[in-house]
């Protein structure tokens, strides 16, 4: 071994860092979902879990403060999807702090791409979701899957349990598969490589999704 060398940190193990460093400690929560980056076994699964109950949960807490019945809004004359522009909201905020939260954690622990870092998962399946629902499937009017009550991800496309079930699937499929062009995005810099992969999963996934509404299956 060469004298000098520093060898990278092992997996699951902190960083040997100066004393001057300080850890990130709300970056890394943000960034592990709450800690659940640190789960054992397949914390990606467990962070798109949490991606799919942020997803599902919007309308519940939006009627829990009696928005619930705002459905349509006007703007500029325009009718608009309220729900749609909250999840919207929701997306770019969860995918900015996901860029600067999974950057700092992988600097912090000296890897590319942190196993513990869940937050893209997050993101990528929310994403799924919402770009599966609201992509509009013009020649049908009602969704046969739709839950007889209201668990809305978009006001105007509900999607039933077996849409979001499909929607997970394919996401963790499409975030391991990683086809093009996910694979090269991981080598943008910093969190932006992190999460990028896991937002062209989930376009892909949305995809799915949308066809499976076309086809009506």
């Amino acid at each position: 071994m060469i004298a000098g060398a520093h060898l990278p940190p092992a997996a699951g193990r902190e960083p040997t860092l100066k004393s001057s460093t300080r850890k990130p400690s709300f970056s890394l929560f943000i960034a592990t979902v709450c800690g659940l980056g640190y789960m054992p076994v397949a914390p990606g699964t467990f962070g798109s879990l949490a991606g799919l109950a942020l997803t599902l949960s919007v309308y519940q807490v939006l009627a829990g403060l009696s928005l619930g019945e705002f459905q349509i809004i006007f703007i500029r004359g325009m009718q608009w999807d309220f729900l749609l522009i909250i999840q919207c909201l929701i997306a770019l905020v969860v995918a900015v702090i996901g860029v600067w939260s999974s950057g700092r954690a992988a600097r912090y622990w000296q890897q590319k791409d942190p196993q513990r870092v869940v937050i893209d998962e997050v993101s990528g399946q929310h994403l799924a979701l919402l770009l599966g629902s609201a992509l509009p499937v013009w020649w049908r009017t009602t969704n046969s899957w739709a839950p007889p009550q209201p668990g809305f991800i978009t006001y105007q496309s509900a999607l039933g349990w077996k849409y979001v079930l499909l929607g997970f699937i394919l996401f963790r499929v499409f975030d391991i598969w990683k086809p093009f062009p996910a694979r090269q995005a991981e080598s943008l810099p910093g969190g932006l490589g992190i999460m990028a992969d896991d937002w062209i999963a989930g376009i892909y996934a949305a995809l799915g999704i949308w066809l499976g509404r076309a086809l009506g299956l």
